[in-house]
């Protein structure tokens, strides 16, 4: 009788427990749920962001060569309406001014106000002539220095998305800013005219090639140049991935890129020796080496080791701007 009442005793309590904690969680307000990502603005979107980035790297070259100093090694370019950041695959404490220094030296940033101010303009960069949008990560616009990968830059995924990205790039190699001395050339079958949608602005700095080692010939017999001396690693783990320096592009010359589909990327081992320094392979397809890329159905864009999320790459972006126009 006695275990009776207190199993009695004990249900009781438990319900009475049970019945104050439902209470209370109805009681207790509510978190706010994390806010939505920011979509990037249209002018963050638009060719004039592209206007402020090739500011930016003016104004960079500029102050560097009025204070005698080399470029930075930047890999990455980050543009939001505030502001404008350079991220560098080795950490430099000291940037000219205007320049800020952030994240213990490995970003710069500048204020798109400041590059209305007086200072040297400097040339059209050479080395950063390569530097093209891979998409948008929330409100902010990035772009990478393809010239800075040690070997192929190869795009993965769904067909559609790969060639969409792809064509972004070479087509804002072509007519930004930014790429305003870029050279291309098309290899192989992306050279039928199927990968460009045929809207782009001719130009005489596009090329085709039946193949690879063609392409890299035409190239080295124009500019005189063997093979590129090969580069030494430094610090950080960006910098370990990115041989070379796309400060010491070949003087005079400028940069190139390279565009295959997989299935025509020789892979005999020295295939690739002719690619210069300061110069570029953009991939469609899996390469063996080198940075490797996958897009997905979605439209975000892995950019494995370089750790940068983009959450709607460069061929949606151009969509977007093609339908609103």
């Amino acid at each position: 009788m006695i275990w009776y009442v207190l199993a009695v005793v004990l249900g009781l309590a438990l319900i009475g427990a049970v019945a104050a904690l439902i209470v209370t969680e109805r009681r207790r307000p509510r978190r706010p749920r994390p806010p939505k990502p920011v979509a990037a603005s249209a002018a963050v979107v638009g060719r004039e962001s592209l206007d402020v980035v090739n500011a930016g790297l003016r104004r960079l070259t500029g102050e560097c060569l009025r204070s005698g100093r080399s470029l930075p090694d930047l890999y990455a370019v980050v543009y939001s309406e505030k502001r404008l950041a350079l991220l560098l695959a080795g950490a430099e404490e000291a940037a000219p001014a205007p320049w800020t220094v952030e994240a213990d030296g490995e970003r710069w940033t500048i204020s798109p106000d400041d590059l209305h101010r007086p200072g040297p303009e400097g040339e059209p960069a050479l080395p950063y002539a390569l530097t093209v949008t891979v998409g948008v990560d929330g409100p902010d616009r990035v772009l990478v220095d393809l010239s800075r990968a040690a070997g192929p830059v190869s795009v993965t995924g769904p067909d559609k998305e790969v060639h969409s990205l792809v064509r972004a790039v070479v087509t804002e190699a072509l007519a930004g800013p930014v790429g305003a001395l870029a050279e291309v050339t098309l290899v192989g079958s992306l050279a039928d005219g199927r990968l460009l949608s045929g809207d782009e602005p001719r130009t005489s700095r596009l090329h085709s090639a039946a193949s690879l080692e063609e392409a890299f010939a035409t190239v080295a017999a124009s500019a005189g140049t063997g093979a590129p001396e090969p580069g030494s690693p430094d610090v950080t783990q960006i910098f370990r991935l990115i041989e070379g320096s796309s400060r010491i592009a070949v003087q005079g010359e400028a940069p190139h890129l390279f565009v295959v589909d997989a299935s025509q990327l020789p892979r005999r081992e020295g295939a690739l020796a002719g690619l210069r320094r300061g110069d570029a392979l953009l991939v469609v397809g899996e390469a063996p080496t080198g940075w490797r890329w996958s897009v997905d159905a979605g439209g975000s864009l892995d950019t494995g080791p370089l750790g940068l999320e983009i959450n709607r790459h460069a061929g949606r972006l151009a969509q977007r701007s093609r339908g609103r126009s």
